[in-house]
C-alpha cells in the first residue's frame, strides 16, 4: 500500500512539471508554460498510434472568439503541415479551469492539445512547431519541441487503453 502512495505521489508531481520547450524563429508570443505528459526534457519520447497530453498555458493579447491549432513538423530538412482532425485543432472547447471562448486581451488560459500520432508514421525524431491562431489568423502562441516516434509495445492495445483512461481521467478532474 505505501508503495502504492509513493508511485502515485511521484506521478503526480512528474505530471505536473514543465518541460523545455523552445521559442519559434522571430519575435513570437512564447507560452507560459507547457507540459509535455511524461516529458520535462525533449526529445519527448512518443508511442505511434496514441496521443500525447501537451497543457500550453499562455496569455491572449488578442481578442479570441475562436482559436486554432496548427502544427508543422521538421525532419530531414524538410518542413511540413501537420494535419490534425477538426477537434483537436479547435481549441475553445479543450480549455481548462473553467475558461471557455470568447477570450479578452491578457487573460491567461490553459489549452488541452491531444497531439495524435498515427500507428503508421515513421519512427524518427521530428521539431515540431505548435501554434495557436485567433479567428483572423493572428498568432497567440507558439513553440517548438523535439519528439520521437517509437514503436510500442507488442501490440500496443495496452498502451492504447491506458492513454485513454488518462485522458478519461484528466477530463473528470477538470
Amino acid at each position: 500500500m505505501f508503495r502504492f502512495v509513493v508511485l502515485l505521489l511521484c506521478g503526480l508531481l512528474s505530471s505536473s512539471l514543465a518541460t523545455d520547450v523552445k521559442r519559434c524563429d522571430g519575435d513570437k508570443p512564447f507560452p507560459l508554460e507547457v507540459r509535455v505528459k511524461g516529458c520535462e526534457v525533449p526529445p519527448c519520447d512518443i508511442v505511434k498510434g496514441t496521443s500525447v497530453d501537451m497543457e500550453i498555458h499562455f496569455v491572449t493579447y488578442k481578442s479570441v472568439t475562436k482559436a486554432t491549432t496548427l502544427v508543422k513538423a521538421k525532419t530531414m530538412g524538410l518542413t511540413v503541415p501537420y494535419e490534425l482532425p477538426e477537434e483537436v485543432r479547435n481549441v475553445c472547447p479543450n480549455l481548462l479551469y473553467g475558461a471557455y471562448c470568447p477570450l479578452y486581451p491578457t487573460e491567461d488560459v490553459t489549452y488541452l492539445f491531444l497531439f495524435p500520432i498515427a500507428s503508421h508514421y515513421p519512427e524518427i525524431s521530428v521539431t515540431v512547431e505548435i501554434y495557436i491562431e485567433n479567428q483572423d489568423s493572428e498568432l497567440l502562441t507558439c513553440f517548438r519541441c523535439d519528439i520521437k516516434v517509437k514503436k510500442g509495445n507488442a501490440g500496443g492495445s495496452t498502451k492504447e487503453i491506458e492513454h485513454q483512461l488518462d485522458n478519461v481521467n484528466a477530463t473528470l478532474v477538470y
